[in-house]
């Protein structure tokens, strides 16, 4: 059986994995995502197809589901090294008969750990102090602390939990807003319940973004959201880089509406020169590592090596228990 294989951080970080792919006995196409649509199908023609994808953030549209279920060796399965599927067109494959499998529960430990080293950073102006000592000056900004801030979450899944329970140890009160609410997970951190995004958005101090990106929330954060939040508010985006208007955020943060803008992604990736963001001080942006360490890449891709060669292998068990 043939796969490909396009995760950066599966391939670069060492771990068990590599050899339970190993001793899979399938044929490995190696590349280097994410990819976008013109490079997929490219790969597809030229290997004559995969039985399975091992993928990132590879742009798996309609088009690549198509070409690679009528290739030569047609497609059997997805497997997505992540959680987020908002790359996949996984309708589309479903409706196609293709499954699509995925990570939950490796990496929120990690994104949490990330998303407050970006508060810190911008609540304590990293940036431009660590560039100016850098350069030989000693140019000192007045911080501000984040105890005693009041904590924004959108998303109360498992990261956004894990955001919660580090904002309650820095003394940070805690405002929510999920679908789907988890009332014993609020009332043992004293999570007040909004019952809008746009409440949280008016009410915090530091907003936390761990949404889901759709058609209906791209863009959430706009020039008409962020006139709505408080003065010196700050947005912290370990999510998806589409749920905010880049340009808009970039504009309120040099004006000072906005105190700083901390993401892990960016609505294209990786990031295209010139961007609204590269000349703004108050605005920390990390190339998608949220995710990358040791531990959370271990956990993470043995679990999507897992789906992936069980499922090719005919695990009925383990494909009923772990397919999207």
């Amino acid at each position: 059986m043939r796969i490909l294989l396009t995760t950066t951080s599966y391939q670069d970080t060492p771990g068990d994995h590599h050899q339970v792919l190993a001793d899979s006995g399938f044929d490995v196409v190696r590349a280097r995502g994410p990819l976008p649509e013109a490079d997929m199908l490219k790969l597809i023609e030229e290997h004559g197809g995969f039985d399975g994808l091992l993928n990132g953030d590879d742009e798996i549209t309609a088009a690549v589901t198509d070409a690679a279920l009528a290739a030569p060796t047609p497609l059997r399965v997805i497997a997505k090294y992540g959680i987020g599927l908002d790359s996949i067109d996984v309708p589309h494959a479903t409706a196609r008969k293709v499954p699509v499998l995925f990570t939950p529960g490796v990496n929120h430990t990690t994104v949490a750990e990330h998303a407050f080293g970006l508060m810190i950073g911008l609540a304590k102006h990293f940036w431009p102090h660590l560039s100016a000592v850098k350069h030989g000056q000693w140019k000192r900004i007045t911080g501000s602390e984040l105890a005693g801030k009041k904590l924004g979450v959108l998303g109360m899944g498992r990261i956004g939990k894990e955001v919660i329970k580090r904002g309650a140890a820095f003394g940070m009160p805690a405002i929510a807003f999920d679908l789907y609410w988890d009332e014993a997970f609020a009332s043992e951190y004293s999570v007040e319940r909004a019952h809008t995004a746009d409440h949280v958005l008016k009410e915090a101090d530091v907003i936390s973004l761990h949404m889901n990106l759709t058609d209906e929330n791209r863009g959430f954060i706009n020039q008409h959201s962020i006139a709505e939040m408080k003065d010196g508010a700050v947005i912290i985006n370990t999510a998806r880089g589409g749920l905010v208007v880049e340009e808009d955020v970039a504009e309120a943060c040099k004006a000072g509406k906005l105190g700083g803008y901390g993401a892990d992604v960016l609505n294209h990736e990786p990031i295209q020169a010139p961007h609204p963001f590269q000349d703004v001080d108050n605005i920390l942006i990390t190339p998608h590592v949220g995710s990358r360490t040791l531990e959370s890449v271990g956990r993470q891709a043995m679990r999507a090596t897992l789906n992936l060669v069980n499922f090719l292998n005919g695990d009925q068990d383990y494909i009923q228990a772990n397919t999207f």
